[in-house]
């Protein structure tokens, strides 16, 4: 619902930042925060992420990635849909200027070691180690806690070609 991408852009006034959301009510309470809390730093796009990376970016553009508790998609038959996937790590290191970072969080153990894997064997990206305290706690974040699920950080950087 945006509060967490608000967060992050009031900490942080002198970087800009995009959102981008599917879910409209997530859309429309992030646009009232971005409101609420004046922030000039913060835009939102309601689409796809795939297709706005891909079509919307320029090559070599953004600083950073974030992906905090996407969709898990736990049973095995829908993983085909989890957004990591080896062609998006490939897409991400497209868009990311060399040195910018991906930053993901999840709170089930297979799709953090799925990313894992993914941007481990994209030759564009190195592991560096993340710790939760870089980022505020999201709801889906407390949620996962309080079901006793593991929080996993997981931070790459794209390397200098």
């Amino acid at each position: 619902m945006g509060e967490t991408t608000a967060e992050i852009a009031l900490q942080n006034p002198a970087t800009d930042f995009i959102a981008i959301e599917v879910h409209g009510p997530g859309v429309g309470s992030l646009l009232k925060k971005i409101e609420a809390l004046a922030l000039k730093n913060l835009r939102i796009i309601r689409h796809d992420a795939r297709e706005v990376l891909d079509k919307m970016i320029a090559d070599g553009t953004l600083a950073g990635i974030h992906l905090f508790f996407p969709d898990p998609w736990p049973k095995k038959r829908h993983h085909k849909r989890r957004l990591v996937q080896p062609p998006f790590a490939a897409l991400a290191a497209r868009k990311l200027a060399p040195g910018g970072t991906f930053h993901a969080a999840t709170d089930w153990p297979e799709y953090a070691t799925q990313i894992e894997e993914v941007f481990s064997t994209c030759a564009f990206f190195e592991k560096q180690s993340a710790e939760r305290k870089d980022r505020p706690i999201t709801k889906f974040e407390r949620r996962g806690l309080g079901l006793g699920h593991p929080v996993r950080d997981l931070l790459f950087l794209r390397r200098q070609e």
